[in-house]
């Protein structure tokens, strides 16, 4: 498919997802009464409008970040989630979360979003440094971290859930199956200084991400100064994936399906790669979310659920074509 209809696919796709998302729910809302004083005036500017806004934030965040750290990684597995990023925030801002209680709205609101930066940080030093071998950044070895990671981050949250008190608990583990319910206005304000920098910055390192898929070694022949690269790569990934988990807990494999579609849409130039995978990746959770909210209507299914069970068979599908490859290889 060419760039052009792709860029239109997309543009289509994601003002639809918008439109149903705002129509969609318990409440019926008739979009020229809005400016009404009434209580779908209500509902739309206090719970529709923030809501929508939020998906949009977190999709196109997790998109970005899972096709930016499958270039660094040289890797078309890597994605936040599954190498254990997304956990490792999520254990940090859960820690927060229960340990202080209320006094995690402190600075703002900011100490959640950065006790989710800062395990999403140490957690991709981590993986990035366990996975290298003498031949590169090793893919048996990154999955085996994410497993270990997740696997600990899982142990290390159900500790939480265990010492939580009540309200903790019901808070932590909806938090834990990923959720779009936590959208004040205030808490988008907090994501918005956070996750502004992210998609603002990684299109513009598209050049610098597609050197880097050629080596680190012919990257830095070619010019490029791969350690200051992958340092700001990391700390982009970590700071996106941290203040997305902090409102919204875990949601996986977007930033694993999304990278895949656009790049079978329009190949692997990054330039091109990550803006339309940002826009891809806020439709396509924007979708996830009404899923959500019809399947149980008019109870609401966590958000995370949905995203795993299509993300689940296309990860598996993805490993056993990679297997084909390695055989044919």
């Amino acid at each position: 498919m060419s760039h052009r209809k792709a860029v239109w696919g997309i543009g289509c796709l994601l003002p639809l997802m918008i439109l149903l998302s705002l129509l969609i729910g318990p409440t019926s809302l008739d979009l020229t009464t809005i400016f009404d004083d009434s209580v779908a005036s209500q509902v739309f500017w206090q719970l529709r409008l923030p809501r929508l806004l939020l998906t949009l934030l977190a999709g196109g965040v997790l998109a970005i970040t899972g096709a930016a750290a499958q270039s660094l990684f040289r890797n078309p597995l890597a994605d936040p989630g599954l190498i254990g990023i997304s956990a490792g925030a999520a254990l940090s801002a859960g820690i927060m979360m229960v340990l202080l209680g209320s006094s995690v709205y402190w600075l703002g609101g900011l100490m959640l979003p950065l006790a989710a930066f800062g395990g999403g940080v140490l957690t991709t030093l981590l993986v990035a440094r366990l996975s290298l071998t003498m031949q590169g950044v090793s893919v048996t070895n990154m999955l085996l971290c994410g497993i270990a990671i997740n696997a600990i981050a899982l142990a290390g949250l159900g500790g939480l859930k265990y010492m939580a008190a009540d309200q903790q608990l019901r808070q932590l583990s909806f938090w834990m199956l990923g959720s779009l319910n936590h959208s004040r206005w205030q808490d988008l304000l907090v994501l918005l200084m956070a996750v502004v920098p992210v998609l603002w910055l990684l299109p513009r390192y598209g050049q610098k991400l597609n050197l880097l898929l050629l080596g680190e070694q012919q990257a830095s022949l070619l010019g490029l100064d791969v350690m200051r690269c992958k340092r700001v790569m990391i700390l982009l990934i970590a700071l996106g994936v941290g203040a997305v988990v902090a409102l919204t807990g875990i949601i996986g494999f977007i930033g694993l399906i999304v990278p895949h579609l656009v790049r079978l849409m329009i190949g692997p130039d990054n330039r091109r790669l990550l803006p339309l995978s940002a826009l891809l990746g806020a439709a396509l959770l924007t979708f996830a979310d009404i899923i959500s909210r019809i399947l149980v209507s008019p109870a609401e299914l966590p958000v995370g659920i949905v995203t795993a069970l299509v993300g689940g068979p296309f990860f598996l599908l993805l490993l056993t074509r990679r297997q084909r490859e390695l055989r044919v290889c």
